[in-house]
């Protein structure tokens, strides 16, 4: 099997064959937010380096598992930890589990990532929903020969993100008296962190928020008609924006502080999208 949805497609079965469940909604964890994965029910936890073709995590956070189970009766297929361009891996590579995903029938994805807050509004521990992102990673999931199978060759991407999955968490948020807030993403290719004049650049052209992940998952998942609800977690502001030096176990520790936060809302979201898709 040589072709990109042969592969994807060996992949799905494989993680198939290791479980009953078939669930429609898929999350995907960023830096520090893994631990939705313990609060599945009857978990089948599987390695990446078990399913055929997958592309392995080596960033820091990313503990590289797959776990299907249940979150309050609802079926989830659960990646803890993704792949990034700046690891060396190609945008086909980074994509790869979209696309094993909706060859499981995935209609619904919840992405999760670690940002840089570049609204002075944020603060460090914000939950963000992306309504909207800025892609300046010099790279884009569909260039190469058209996959027939995955979509088409020109998706459009004026609702790249669920307008109804960010009124759900918001719903979501005012019912549990939390301040969600919502903005543009500007993914960057890393690994080093922006410099101040770059975060000055990058808030000229009306991004709210900086990271190195996200955006080529979901240009892969619309283009096969999943829908998209993606999640910031606030793990610091951006160079130049508070007078500290960044580094990752900030990050780290900043994520692991609103995991429990993070969880609480994504149960809450979980059940209004299983009944919408």
């Amino acid at each position: 099997m040589s072709d990109p949805y042969s592969r994807a497609l060996e992949a799905a079965r494989r993680i198939q064959s290791r479980t009953r469940l078939q669930p429609g909604i898929a999350v995907v964890l960023g830096s520090g937010l893994g631990g939705f994965t313990v609060e599945l029910d009857d978990a089948v936890v599987i390695p990446y380096e078990e399913i055929p073709h997958f592309p392995r995590s080596t960033a820091i956070g990313h503990a590289g598992r797959l776990a299907i189970g249940t979150a309050d009766g609802i079926p989830v297929v659960c990646m803890q930890g993704r792949v990034h361009l700046y690891e060396g891996y190609t945008p086909e590579q980074v994509t790869f589990p979209v696309r094993v995903l909706g060859c499981m029938g995935i209609k619904a994805l919840v992405l999760t990532n670690a940002a840089g807050g570049i609204n002075p509004e944020y603060r460090r521990g914000a939950l963000v929903l992306i309504r909207d992102h800025i892609n300046l990673q010099g790279q884009n999931s569909l260039v190469g020969p058209n996959i027939d199978q995955f979509g088409p060759r020109f998706p459009d991407m004026t609702d790249a993100y669920s307008e109804r999955f960010c009124q759900f968490a918001m719903q979501e948020g005012e019912r549990i008296d939390w301040d969600l807030h919502q903005g543009v993403y500007a993914a960057v290719l890393g690994p080093s962190y922006e410099t101040p004049a770059e975060i000055r650049f990058l808030r000229t052209i009306g991004a709210d928020l900086v990271g190195m992940s996200t955006v080529l998952e979901v240009i892969a998942a619309r283009q096969m008609n999943i829908e998209v609800l993606a999640i910031s977690c606030v793990t610091n502001m951006a160079a130049g924006l508070s007078g500290e030096k960044i580094n990752h176990d900030e990050v780290l520790e900043i994520g692991a502080r609103v995991q429990g936060r993070f969880l609480t809302l994504l149960r809450a979201v979980l059940p209004k999208i299983a009944q919408s898709v």
